[in-house]
Order: C-alpha cells, then structure tokens, then sequence
C-alpha cells in the first residue's frame, strides 16, 4: 500500500502551527501588576501581596474600608492602617491593620514590638486571626512621605505572622497612599 508523500515543507508547517497555537495562551497577570502604583500623591490607595496573591481593600460592611489615622501628638507620633474585604457577608471578612507610635518622620519602623509597632490580619473564612497575643511576627514600615501641610502619608511595608493551627500570612509589595 503506498502512502501519500508529506510535502518537502511539512515539518517547518507543522512546527509554524504548533508554535502560534502556544502563543494564544494568556498569561496570567503578574499580581504585583494587580496592585495600586506606590504614589506618594494622596491617591487614597492601599495595596499588597497576600500568600502571593493581590490584596486591595473591597465591599462594605457598611463602614468605610480603608481608613488611615495620625495624630502627632499621641504617644510621639501615633499612626494607624485599617482595611478590610469584604464579600456580602462577615464570614467573608478579611481585616489589614498596621499600627507605630514613636512615628515622627520618614523612615523605616519595624513591626515587631507587640502594642507598639504592629501588623495584624485577620481571616473570619480560615478563623484565624493575629491580633494581640502571643505569635511570630517580623516586618517593616518604611514612611515615605509625610507632608501634615499637604496632608499626605504614603508608605511601604511588608510582614510575616505565624502561630500554631493557621497558615502563615506572608504579606509583601505593600503600598499605600492617603490624605489625612
């Protein structure tokens, strides 16, 4: 029995066709790219990576969802994160919150020193939460710009928290840019 003969171009066709099909996959976007740019405008923007995954502030529990709050004066310069998703129910929410005393300039502040300088997250769909008590955490706050004039605060930050009986949270690419 014979067999038709390929044309002499067939193995360059075949590869040609085989290429441009794996070119029509997307490509998931970076999470990074998924974030808010690191401004220091007053956008009133707030960003970052959750376990790898991008995090901006979402829904309403009827409040507002991403508040920032400094007072000089307070403890040497007291500043306070909060932020939260939330999917149409309380067994959804998720909670951010970043709190420093003894914040009077720009500068890098470390978020170890437990109800002084702090990162706390909160998950009511895992039931884990780290907000006071005893548990692992390391992590920085770096001010890039605080301007009381033009009441703005912008900033960087990224932390880990680990305890027994829930995941580690590891949050990085941190950014946030508020008027006061």
């Amino acid at each position: 029995m014979d067999f038709p003969q390929k044309p002499a171009g067939y193995p360059a066709l075949l590869l040609a066709v085989l290429l441009g099909l794996s070119q029509c996959k997307k490509d998931d976007p970076d999470p990074v790219d998924q974030l808010p740019p690191a401004t220091q405008t007053g956008a009133n923007t707030f960003g970052c990576l959750v376990n790898g995954q991008a995090w901006t502030p979402q829904g309403s529990d009827g409040g507002s969802n991403y508040s920032v709050y400094y007072d000089r004066a307070y403890r040497n310069g007291t500043f306070n994160i909060s932020t939260y998703r939330y999917a149409g129910n309380e067994l959804s929410k998720q909670i951010i919150a970043i709190y420093s005393d003894s914040l009077r300039t720009t500068g890098n502040y470390p978020l170890a020193k437990d109800g002084r300088q702090e990162a706390l997250f909160k998950d009511r769909r895992t039931g884990c939460e780290f907000f006071g008590g005893t548990y692992y955490r390391r992590g920085s706050l770096t001010i890039t710009r605080l301007d009381l004039q033009a009441g703005i605060i912008s900033g960087t930050f990224e932390f880990t928290l680990a305890k027994p009986g829930c995941d580690t949270v590891r949050v990085t690419n941190g950014r946030f840019d508020k008027r006061l």
